[in-house]
């Protein structure tokens, strides 16, 4: 082993905006640095981060011309209750699938819910 994984960093015009609507998701606590945003996650201190891009542009779902590049898997224990309150809190649903279903963020980052 090298090194550790310190966090996933997303691009967006807003990071405390975005890792609010993060926050809402993953619960955990909100730290704001120089240069981005942390939101450390409550189970085991990993973290998303939120870095300021001026000219960010979303990326593209479903896209085979590697636009996409990243996603989030995020682990719910009941689909529909998820799916009503992500939607609440702005995400957009794009797919459901057997056992995933695919949303896009405020930004249009995808991430997917998974059993």
């Amino acid at each position: 082993m090298i090194g550790r994984l310190h966090a996933v960093v997303l691009d967006c015009p807003d990071p405390p905006e975005l890792a609010e609507f993060y926050r809402a998701i993953l619960g955990g606590r909100i730290e704001p640095d120089d240069e981005w945003i942390d939101l450390v996650l409550p189970e085991n201190g990993g973290r998303v981060s939120f870095q300021h891009s001026t000219g960010y542009v979303a990326p593209a779902w479903p896209s085979d011309d590697g636009d996409q590049q990243l996603h989030l898997d995020i682990a719910v224990d009941d689909f529909d209750a998820a799916h009503e309150q992500l939607l609440a809190l702005g995400a957009r649903a794009l797919e459901t699938h057997e056992g995933f279903r695919v949303y896009l963020d405020p930004v249009g980052h995808p991430f997917c819910t998974v059993r």
